[in-house]
């Protein structure tokens, strides 16, 4: 862990820090680094067969990817509460079941963003309450064409891939055995 922190820059969901570490040799190792809340992302499952994936604009990337719903912790905010929020949210189900399958760091050579993988069931169609800057649009596919997204290269989302490929792993194939 860092021993020391310099703040640098305070976004709306981040911070960027000179984080100064002393290695066992005495040496002094400096990186800056990205301190982030956490965040969840979900797997919707709409029925037996389908997915609810979303066309989300990311400025970042500088278009239009699809993704899985996901979206940022709030202070002390607990992965479960997020999860459920996010998913109103971004696509307008509310689940009656919300499962955790894993957590992962979405990237920990720049930042500390700590993601949280749930997978959603019992599928309820509402409105979406998406804040005024985002803009996406639910995609309900089939699991197996989200799949074979992957494999095209329409998917280049990591969470997403990681995220629908871990619920083919854990969901589907233990009923396919």
């Amino acid at each position: 862990m860092p021993t020391d922190e310099e703040l640098l820059y305070t976004g709306k969901r981040f911070q960027v820090k000179r984080a100064t570490r002393t290695r066992p040799d005495g040496s002094i190792l400096q990186k800056e680094v990205i301190r982030h809340p956490g965040s969840v992302v979900i797997v919707p499952i709409v029925d037996t067969d389908h997915v609810c994936l979303i066309r989300n604009f990311r400025m970042a990337a500088g278009r239009t990817l699809i993704e899985l719903p996901a979206g940022t912790l709030e202070s002390q905010e607990p992965p479960l509460t997020c999860a459920m929020r996010e998913l109103i949210e971004e696509t307008g189900y509310r689940a009656a079941v919300m499962e955790e399958l894993t957590a992962f760091y979405a990237a920990p050579g720049m930042f500390d963003e700590y993601m949280h993988l749930f997978v959603a069931k019992d599928l309820t169609p509402g409105d979406a309450a998406r804040e005024p800057d985002e803009e996406i649009e639910n995609l309900v596919v089939p699991l197996a064409e989200a799949l074979q997204m992957i494999q095209r290269g329409d998917i280049c989302d990591a969470k997403t891939m990681i995220g629908l490929l871990l619920y083919y792993q854990n969901y589907v194939l233990p009923g396919l055995r």
